[in-house]
Order: structure tokens, then sequence, then C-alpha cells
């Protein structure tokens, strides 16, 4: 089985789910599950070569323009398999005892999940810019669909928008970064541009791009309340996407990139300030939260920040803790997700206020809960301490003022991290006074065994160190040691009493100080809170923009031809005509006439566009239209494209009938004169626009004519090819053969038009209208042929 065809599997079984969902809830879910079991499996078979050369993949559609679908599996592939076919199968496993029987949910769910682990496992392995970025916003649109749900709830609603609109914006702009990199680099292939990185204003205009969509997608500040509003979606939803794979996407974007580009201060400065304040505030936040899910969102937030900050920095050691707290974040967070939805399903409540003694009536829940959050925490024996200690060795190692600095507000992030762990398992299962004792019934295996599997596999995993660490240091291997110490780091659970474990110590004894002090903690906040947050500046700019849209709407859209004309044609003067006017450059060989008939055939098109604006009958400005039209495709013939000028005239003939069989029905002139003549300054300006557009129409085909030197790739295939059509004409052989839909799309129209035409003259012939009106009197033909 290829990388491919996995992809693929997972797209095409998502769309058979649902029918067998009305069958078997359950069966739909444990189908779903085996798919992403099997991936997980198929790739960990790949380990050796994975974690060598590594194992690619491409798929060509278009050669000749150097387009395809390149995938690789390395030692980043392989851990974000892990969380993607790991963790989806134990959610899909687990979302078969938490939806209900009878909702219309399951199926939706068991097909939407599915389908976004295929897309979420394409985006993971593309080894090419373009097919990273279709994975990219097919993600977004999953998560929408998920989120959503059915649609029912204005919550749910509101908070697909919110998350569509926040990581499409990123989207857009990481597509114009990407075309950007891609251009500069000669190449799209990610593995390539990382070995030879381009430089260049455009390359660091592209990094900027680039980082806007990863930082939307990842939820960094200030791009993060669509996190924690997105937790109005069902409990597996946000174990899944919003915990285990969607928000690493981002993460994933810069751990690519930043082999190829982490010493330049244009990617290693933004990503480590936004990912620094990103943990910072989303940890404070946390601390705050009573909804147990809203807790381990801005939980997720700071963590997603965490990760950010390792893969940007560039140090061969923080990469190692990168790549070890990525798999440690999945491997904890998504169990305290599930947690949640099963505390939630049995005791009918996630509010840490009206939750108390379900430790004790539920100490199976409890004891995962520890495991979990322990990790999170960076307790020792666990993944997420071998993380956090290689964490801090990584900033702290090379020493100077960058690195204290980070390494300072790692620990600050760190003790938030400890807090927030704590003050969810109080919240969750501790007993508080004058809160009487929930009573849980007891959780079905199908809502504890996952999350079991989970956590414990961040107990094995950081009992035995050797394990994560050969994927960790394969990945950081395209980092340059600064010294011998840095190049023989490996992870393990005792490296001496050092600096990193000072700090590990003083995260875990200040964490849970500030646990306990949550109180005066929650005053600060209270004390601290800014009347502008992002939650509300995202609503100020939806609403403002909406606003703007009905104003500008009611300007332009005024119910007036001339305005809407000149609308689109000062848009284009704005946007291309600036371009062309800043880049365009006249070809050096440019003549001003190729043959001598052009001159009175463009004099004669010149001479009827002036004439036409005074016109008054309505048959005489017609004509001037046909002669504009017959002169274009005069000019056609003279340079040589007799099927244009065929067409042309063609087009020509059968509106010139139209207009005539129109024109019967008319008054012979254009409505009479107003008394009041239109201003000369509005004129001015009708021809100021005109002329400018006129000047730019023509500036832009001499320009664009001559920027291709040489025939495109395209072009080459279509002369090699054409001789096996039989055809003696190229481009009858390119209309016959190769674009043989798109000419009988041409031949539909055009039999529509004189389909058209026939039925206008033929309807002349039962017009029983009285001739008293005017129209069609003999009268009136004579007034309208003068």
């Amino acid at each position: 089985m290829s990388l491919l065809a996995l992809v693929l599997a997972h797209l095409v079984v998502a769309g058979l789910l649902p029918w067998v969902a009305r069958w078997n809830r359950r069966a739909a879910f444990g189908i779903a599950a085996l798919l992403p079991a099997a991936t997980l499996g198929w790739a960990l078979t790949r380990l050796g070569p994975a974690l060598g050369p590594g194992v690619s993949e491409s798929l060509a559609w278009a050669p000749a323009l150097d387009l395809g679908y390149t995938v690789r599996l390395d030692a980043l592939g392989i851990v974000m398999i892990v969380l993607v076919g790991g963790i989806g199968a134990l959610v899909l496993a687990y979302s078969a005892w938490y939806f209900a029987d009878d909702g219309e949910e399951a199926s939706r769910s068991a097909a939407l999940l599915l389908a976004f682990a295929g897309v979420m496992l394409g985006l993971v392995l593309a080894d090419d810019l373009l097919t990273l970025y279709v994975f990219w916003e097919l993600t977004s649109v999953a998560s929408f669909l998920l989120v959503g749900q059915g649609g029912l709830h204005r919550a749910n609603r509101r908070a697909a928008v919110q998350a569509l609109l926040m990581t499409v914006f990123g989207g857009l702009a990481m597509l114009l970064g990407v075309v950007l990199l891609g251009q500069a680099a000669g190449t799209f292939v990610i593995s390539e541009i990382v070995a030879a990185p381009p430089t260049g204003g455009a390359v660091t205009a592209a990094l900027a791009l680039i980082l806007v969509g990863a930082l939307t997608k990842s939820a960094q500040v200030p791009f993060h309340p669509w996190l924690p509003a997105a937790m109005v979606a069902p409990t597996p939803v946000s174990a899944y996407l919003h915990a285990a794979a969607m928000v690493k996407a981002g993460v994933v974007v810069v751990a690519r990139l930043s082999p190829g580009f982490a010493d330049r201060p244009q990617w290693w400065v933004p990503v480590v300030a936004f990912g620094l304040v990103t943990m910072l505030l989303g940890g404070w936040r946390a601390m705050q939260e009573t909804d147990l899910k809203r807790l381990l969102a801005f939980g997720t937030i700071s963590q997603l920040g965490f990760l950010m900050v390792l893969f940007g920095t560039g140090d061969r050691i923080a990469e190692i803790a990168a790549l070890t707290m990525l798999l440690a974040h999945g491997l904890f967070k998504a169990p305290l997700f599930m947690v949640v939805g099963a505390i939630d399903e049995t005791a009918g409540t996630r509010e840490a206020g009206e939750l108390s003694g379900l430790g004790r009536a539920r100490p199976g829940l409890a004891a995962v809960s520890a495991l979990a959050a322990a990790s999170m925490a960076g307790v020792p024996f666990l993944l997420g301490f071998l993380g956090k200690e290689a964490a801090f060795e990584g900033v702290l190692h090379p020493g100077g003022p960058r690195g204290w600095l980070i390494g300072v507000g790692l620990l600050v992030g760190s003790v938030l991290t400890v807090a927030y762990s704590a003050r969810f398992l109080w919240g969750a299962f501790a007993t508080k006074p004058g809160v009487d004792a929930v009573g849980a019934v007891a959780p079905p295996a199908g809502l504890t065994v996952p999350a079991w599997i989970a956590a414990g596999a961040g107990l094995v995993l950081g009992c035995a160190p050797p394990l994560t660490d050969a994927l960790a240091q394969r990945y950081a291997a395209a980092y340059p040691a600064a010294d011998a110490e840095e190049a023989g780091y490996h992870l393990a659970l005792w490296h001496g009493f050092s600096v990193p474990l000072l700090f590990s110590a003083v995260a875990l004894g200040l964490g849970y100080l500030l646990h306990r002090w949550r109180a005066r903690a929650a005053t600060v906040h209270r004390a601290l809170r800014f009347p502008i947050t992002a939650e509300r500046s995202y609503e100020l700019v939806v609403a403002g923009t909406e606003r703007f849209a009905v104003r500008f709407t009611g300007r332009v859209q005024a119910g007036s031809l001339p305005v809407y004309l000149g609308v689109l044609l000062a848009t284009v003067l704005l946007l291309p005509g600036v371009a062309l006017l800043l880049g365009g450059v006249l070809p050096e060989d440019q003549r001003l006439v190729d043959a001598l008939m052009q001159i009175p055939l463009g004099l004669g098109v010149v001479v009827a566009a002036l004439v036409l604006p005074r016109a008054r009958r309505r048959f005489t400005a017609v004509l001037l239209l046909g002669a504009i039209g017959y002169g274009i495709g005069g000019l056609f013939v003279v340079d040589g494209g007799p099927d244009l000028a065929l067409a042309q005239f063609l087009v020509e003939t059968l509106t010139l009938v139209v207009f005539v069989l129109v024109l019967r029905r008319l008054p012979a002139h254009f409505d009479a004169r107003p008394e009041v003549s239109p201003r000369r300054a509005v004129q001015v300006r009708k021809g100021a626009l005109a002329a400018l557009v006129g000047i730019f129409v023509a500036a832009a085909g001499v320009v664009l004519s001559g920027v291709r030197q040489q025939p495109s790739a395209v072009s080459a295939q279509y002369v090699a090819l054409a001789p096996e059509t039989g055809a003696e004409n190229v481009v009858a052989a390119i209309l016959v053969d190769f674009r043989a839909l798109d000419t009988v799309g041409e031949i539909t129209v055009l039999m529509v038009a004189i389909a058209g035409t026939a039925s206008l003259a033929l309807a002349t012939r039962y017009d029983r209208r009285p001739r008293g009106s005017g129209s069609g009197t003999p009268e009136h033909e004579k007034e309208l042929l003068g």
C-alpha cells in the first residue's frame, strides 16, 4: 500500500460510511477506526526507511508545468501519523459510545472525522507547497462542518463561521506566500527549498505570509479566539481536531520550513515572539476558566505557543524537544478531552463549580486524568517531562541574552501549565466544601479505554526515552550542532544536576503554589481585564466589515448602468493598471505598423468609435457598432487569424440582426435630451476614465504580448502531438482534438444564439398588436430606416 493510496482510501471509505451508519452506528465508527489504525501500523513497518533517506512518492498530473502530488514519509511524518492515525483511531472508537444511538450527528460525524483524517494525513505528508495548501484548505472545510454539526444551534453556527473566517483568511495569505516562495526557489518541493533556501525581498514577504497562515491555523495570538469558541463541538471533535491533529497544521508548516530558514531573523523572531506571547496568555486564561473544555482549549493554545517557540529557535536540542513535545501533547491532551466528555455524559455537567467528590466516586477517571495531566505539567517518568527538560536545555545551552530571555519565558509558561493542570484535576475530581457530591454513573468502557491507551503511551514512552529519541534525533539532524555537547545530546530521564533540571523543579513548585493561590490570581485577572479583547476585536472587525459592505454596496449599486460600468473600469485601473504602470516594460522590437492595411482598418475603427457617442438614432449607433466589429475582424485577417475573423464576422452579423429585430419595437431616436444638460465636470470625468481604460487596454496588450519570448512547454506539446491527429493546422487540431469539449461548448453557445435570433424573427409573424401604437407601422419603419 502506498502513501497516495492511504490518503485516497480515507476519502473513499468516508463517502460510504453514511450508508453503514444507517444500518449500525457503532459499526460505522468501528470501520472508520480501522483505517487510521491500519495507517499507523503501515507507517511503523516503514520506520527504518523513514528514519533513513525517507519514503517519497509523487504523481505528476501536469508534467509540462512541473505540477504534481508529492508526499514524503520521514521522522516528522511518523510522529504526525501517530497523532492523526493513532489518536484518530482511539477517538473514532470513543465516538461509538459517545454519540446517541438515534442522533443524526453520528453518521455525519463518522464520515467527516474519517475524511478529516485523510486530508490531515495528506497535509502532514505533503512534500510540495501546492499539495500542502490544497489539504490545508480541506482541513478548514472539514473543521467547519464538524464544528457546525447540523447547523441547528446558533452557537455551533457562530463558532463554525468564526473558525472558517480565521483559518481561510490565513490560508489566502499563505497561498500568496506559497506562490512567491515557489517562484523565488524555482520549485515547490519543500525538501528542495529547504536544501537550498532562496533569498531576497520576495522571500521575506513569502515567509511573512506563510507565517500568517500558520499562526491562524494553530490559534496563535491574536488569532486564537476561534479555538475556545469551537469547544461547542462534540467532545470527540475537540479531542481530535482541536487537541491532536488540526491545530498542529501550522506547527507542521513551521517545522517543515525551519531547517532552511531558522537562522534568519525574519523567520525565527516572529515565530518565537508570537509563540511566547501565546504560551503565556493561553496559560493565564486557562487558570481562570471554570468550564473544563474551555480550560483545556486555552491550555492547548498555550502548548501550541510552546511548540512554535521550540520549532522556531533553530537550535538542535530545542528541535529534539520540539518533536518530543509534539508527540507528548497529543498523547496527554486527547485523553483529557475524552475524560471531560465522559464526565459530561455521566454527571451532566463540566463546570468545575458544580463537580464535587467525583474523584472518590470514579477513581478510574481520576487516575487516567492524573496520568495525562502529570505529563502535561512535566512530571518525571512521563513523556512531557522529557520534552520540557530538553526544551530548557535547548534554549539555555547557547547562552546569551536571547537564550536566557526565551528560557525565562518558557519557565513562566511552564509554571502556568502546572497551575492549570492542577486546576483541571481539582475542578473535575476534588471534593469542594458546600457543593453536593455528584452522582455520576459509571461510564462505559468505550469512554475510558481509549483515554487509558493514549495516556499510558505517554508513560511508556517517558520511561523508554530511546523510542522517541530515535525520531527526534532524525528530525534534528537537519540542524547543525554548535559544539560536541549539543551534537551528543539525547533524551534521558536523568542528565545530572543542571539548570534545566532546576527549571523543571521550579516550574512544578511555583505552579502548584499558583494553583493554591488561585483566588488571588483571579483577583489580579479581574484587575487586568481590558475592555478590548481578542474576541471583542474579532466581533468589531466582522461587524465593521458588514457595515462597510452595506454602505459601499449602497453607493456602487445605485441602479445606474453608468455607475456600474464606472466602478468596474475604475477597479481595473486601480489594480492591474497600477501593476502595469509600475512593472510593465514595452518590448524592444515593437513596431507601430506591420502591414499597410492595418492603417485604414484601424482608422475606420477609431473614427467609428469617436462618432458613436454622438449618434442620436438607434439604427445609426447599431451600424457604427457593426463597423467597429467588422473592422476588428479585418485586422484579424491581416494579422493571419482567419479563424478568429470568421468567428468575429459571425458574431457581428448575428448581433446586427438581433439589434435590427429589437429596434423595430423601439423608438427610432434615443430618449429626448433633458432640459438640463449633464454637468461639464461629469462629462470630463467619464471621458477621462474611458480614455485611461483605453490606454491601459492598449498598453496591456502590447506588454503582455511581448512578455513571452518563446513558446510555452504546453504549446510545444501541442505542436509535437498535432500530426497524430491527422490535421494539417495546429489550431484545428487544438480545437477539434485537444479542446474538444471546449469547442463543443462554444458551438452550443452559437446554436443557442442562432435559435434565439430565429425565435425573434419568427415572433414578428404573430404580432397582432394594434398598429396604432406606432411600433411596426409603415411610418415607424420609414423613420427607423431614415
